[in-house]
């Protein structure tokens, strides 16, 4: 198993990527990873490891794309980029995986111009985990598709339902349509015609709220992206915005230093459902190959388990599975 890894990708490369990568080389002994990036830089970062020469490779990448870049020209313009490199490696069959943790507009661009659609895929989609009450759950659109068609969004549930059966180990997981009320009725035409699209789902619970969410009313969650990208933004806000309130709230009630303790125990704990890392990220799903993406502040551990996640949907043949389930 080869996974190639964006070493240029994110707030912290190469420092990040190159630890997530020698964590995941340490998790699984059947793995080798190629580092994607400028050869100087990442051969440097390396020195100060420990690790294995033979499974531990580096490809020349000198470009970079910052993640202020427009995504189309900076595919264009840079074809020496860890990105077009790395998912070039990948279509060439020299990997079976790309992982990155950059610029996120670029990496669906080039995904999907050198990558290409599966068979059957209108429109590739980016997904994202959000936490819920009960643990992760899937929500989808999430940035690449402003405006989606009611065929599109019984595509985007059954690639949903399949990653997060496969990938997030949920059983039977329960699909909603995120809209502005329960009823078949409310909502937008495109709303109202997804939902009749999607009844021919037997795992599909009908429209969502937003307050149906953190209680977990579904699976997955069926959206927009410029919903799922506003809902995204926000539920990234939460935890910070909540230690705020919690040490405003400290301070007015006075508390002593060890109930201030109980109290921020409390909280990080309650918080942890929200620490991305712990998943890493998540593919494009829709295009030909695994092309994943995570946080740009991804932290050793978050690329490790992006890693470990790419390999595990190249062993439960998502993609295989994504196609066959749009015959």
């Amino acid at each position: 198993m080869i996974i190639a890894v964006d070493a240029a990708g994110g707030d912290h490369y190469p420092e990040n990527p190159v630890k997530g990568s020698i964590q995941a080389l340490n998790d699984r002994d059947d793995l080798t990873i190629i580092l994607v990036g400028p050869e100087d830089s990442v051969n440097s970062e390396l020195s100060n490891y420990e690790y294995d020469q033979e499974r531990l490779l580096v490809e020349d990448a000198p470009e970079v794309i910052g993640m202020d870049e427009s995504p189309a020209r900076a595919v264009k313009t840079k074809q020496n980029s860890s990105i077009v490199k790395g998912l070039g490696m990948h279509k060439a069959g020299k990997c079976a995986g790309f992982v990155s943790a950059g610029n996120t507009g670029a990496l669906l661009a080039a995904s999907t111009f050198l990558l290409g659609k599966l068979e059957g895929v209108s429109r590739p989609t980016i997904a994202a985990v959000y936490p819920t009450v009960k643990g992760v759950r899937l929500m989808l659109d999430v940035g690449a598709n402003l405006e989606v068609r009611p065929e599109m969004f019984l595509q985007f549930a059954r690639m949903g339902e399949i990653f997060t059966r496969e990938i997030m180990d949920i059983d039977d997981p329960q699909v909603g349509l995120l809209n502005i009320g329960e009823e078949p009725e409310k909502g937008t035409d495109t709303l109202k015609e997804a939902f009749t699209e999607l009844k021919s789902l037997p795992n599909f619970v009908g429209n969502v709220e937003g307050r149906d969410i953190f209680d977990a009313g579904a699976d997955v969650f069926l959206c927009d992206a410029l919903v799922g990208n506003v809902l995204l933004k926000f539920g990234e806000s939460i935890p910070a915005a909540l230690k705020k309130f919690i040490k405003s709230g400290i301070e007015k009630l006075e508390l002593g230093p060890q109930e201030a303790k109980a109290v921020q125990k409390v909280l990080k704990v309650s918080l942890s459902e929200f620490d991305a890392d712990r998943i890493g990220g998540v593919p494009f799903l829709g295009v030909d190959g695994v092309s994943m993406v995570g946080h740009g502040s991804s932290s050793p551990l978050a690329v490790k388990n992006m890693i470990l996640n790419a390999v595990k949907c190249v062993d439960h043949d998502i993609n295989e599975k994504i196609v066959a389930s749009l015959k």
